[in-house]
């Protein structure tokens, strides 16, 4: 399977790609480290974040002036450059999130806590409201930022990019992603 975003996945990369796990794209002292639920195959078999076409996570960034172009996720690492990062909850790659278990989220919950206060970004933005209520025990939790902190990073809660997420549009998600930023920008 070649790296380049071109290149389309074969059924058998799509199987193969099952239980992978996609690097984080981390670093210390980031303005955003955004976290998805968990890697979706194509991901695990390309080895980008949000590969699947029809994903909004890259058109959100770009329309919600994160990125001054719309990045590809095979230029996932540029995110760096831009004093943002990816991480997910959950590591091991599935074909829809619903195959996680709420023991899995929990145990992803707990470990996301460890690389923040390693890594320490301003804010962390999780992209899923399930998976955030269910991996840090709270349930009522609504999109928008979130009155626990983990040291000092702030926390923030976006809506799933996912096309499958029928709840928000495009313009919609990228609108949840500006609120974000222009918290971040003027901090």
């Amino acid at each position: 399977m070649s790296s380049g975003s071109s290149v389309r996945p074969s059924p058998a990369d799509l199987a193969a790609a099952q239980d992978k796990t996609v690097p984080d794209v981390i670093g210390p002292s980031l303005r955003v480290l955004f976290c998805g639920i968990n890697p979706g195959l194509w991901s695990g078999a390309t080895g980008h974040h949000f590969a699947r076409p029809g994903n909004r996570f890259w058109p959100a960034l770009r329309r919600s002036g994160f990125t001054p172009r719309l990045l590809r996720p095979d230029e996932h690492r540029e995110l760096l450059t831009l004093g943002m990062g990816i991480t997910n909850v959950a590591a091991r790659t599935t074909a829809k999130a619903d195959q996680l278990t709420a023991d899995e989220l929990r145990a992803g919950g707990r470990a996301l806590v460890g690389r923040v206060e390693q890594y320490q970004p301003r804010v962390l933005a999780v992209l899923g409201i399930g998976a955030y209520r269910t991996a840090f025990g709270r349930p009522r939790t609504t999109v928008g930022p979130q009155p626990e902190q983990i040291g000092d990073t702030a926390v923030w809660v976006l809506p799933n990019p996912s096309g499958l997420n029928a709840h928000y549009t495009l313009d919609a998600l990228a609108a949840e992603f500006r609120t974000l930023r222009e918290a971040v920008d003027t901090d």
